[in-house]
């Protein structure tokens, strides 16, 4: 495969985990849209709670996601992704697309032609993206581009280097019932009321947290592990958000069919929604046939180690 192929390749898989990266109750019998108009607040953090505890052990559903960013230099722009996800364990299944995309590959400064629309498999910790029957003409026949953040990292032999590389992995999925453990630590959760989403019955609830109120957020939020909550802590703080807003609207099953999150950064704002259905479905991901996939991290190795030589 000559250089041009690889670089294309390599730009494309980058964008991808650029957008993606940013991109992600035992009361739960209750039908929440049958709440009264106004909720007191104690209501409302039991609907939150069965919410999260429904979510946590449907494990998967299917998801069509919209994200848009202003203001944040080359990776501006907006991106569609649908498809399935899952959150234990951590697995995805998406098809992508959108501007954001090929803004991302701009921003890696490599000059690199990204592709309209992707198919992303992330299964493993390990990431693989569809090029595209153009692109694997020029990759041996070969259209999936693998990449194993995890192996490249302890390749690196730099722990702050490894920290980064699996911790931005981690962040990749973005899982509801987290959000809702987030949500449930704003300090002015709130009832909206009753609407419509995608021809359900909804409640909808939201919240906002500053930087600080979430660094302090610990007690209310034990439905996570305490060092996965941490981490997810760390990761917000890291991007440099000085605010964090959730809306989550909740059907009559309990399950949020809608979750918008509005983000304030140093750099600029990104808005997301995510609209659920299909709780529990089988997150059925497999990982392309080894005869159809390129690993990108070993091919560069081997370029390097062929350069040395030369």
């Amino acid at each position: 495969m000559n250089m041009s192929a690889w670089k294309r390749a390599g730009v494309a898989l980058t964008a991808t985990a650029v957008v993606v990266g940013v991109a992600g109750c035992q009361d739960g019998e209750g039908k929440a849209a049958d709440a009264p108009k106004t909720q007191s607040l104690g209501d409302v953090t039991k609907v939150i709670q069965a919410a999260y505890q429904k979510t946590s052990e449907a494990k998967a559903a299917k998801v069509k996601m919209t994200m848009s960013m202003e203001g944040a230099g080359a990776d501006s722009g907006t991106a569609e992704l649908t498809g399935v996800q899952g959150w234990d364990p951590s697995v995805m299944d998406i098809t992508m697309k959108g501007s954001m995309l090929s803004a991302a590959g701009a921003g890696a400064g490599t000059g690199g032609e990204v592709p309209e629309q992707v198919r992303m498999i992330m299964l493993d910790n390990v990431m693989y993206m569809d090029m595209g029957a153009k692109q694997a003409a020029e990759m041996d026949g070969k259209r999936w581009m693998k990449l194993d953040l995890m192996a490249a990292a302890d390749a690196a032999g730099d722990k702050a280097l490894q920290k980064q590389m699996t911790g931005g992995l981690e962040s990749m999925n973005q899982d509801p019932a987290q959000q809702l453990a987030l949500l449930l630590d704003s300090p002015n959760l709130k009832h909206v009321g009753a609407e419509k989403v995608n021809g359900m019955e909804t409640q909808h609830y939201k919240g906002t947290l500053t930087v600080e109120q979430m660094l302090k957020a610990g007690d209310s939020s034990k439905l996570l592990p305490k060092e996965d909550y941490d981490k997810l802590l760390a990761n917000v703080k890291k991007a440099g958000l000085k605010g964090y807003d959730t809306e989550v609207w909740v059907n009559e099953d309990g399950y949020p069919a809608r979750m918008d999150i509005g983000m304030k950064m140093a750099e600029g704002s990104m808005q997301m929604r995510a609209d659920y259905s299909d709780y529990g479905t089988k997150a059925a991901v497999q990982a392309p046939p080894a005869e159809d996939t390129l690993d990108l991290f070993q091919m560069l190795k081997e370029l390097g180690e062929g350069l040395k030589q030369g």
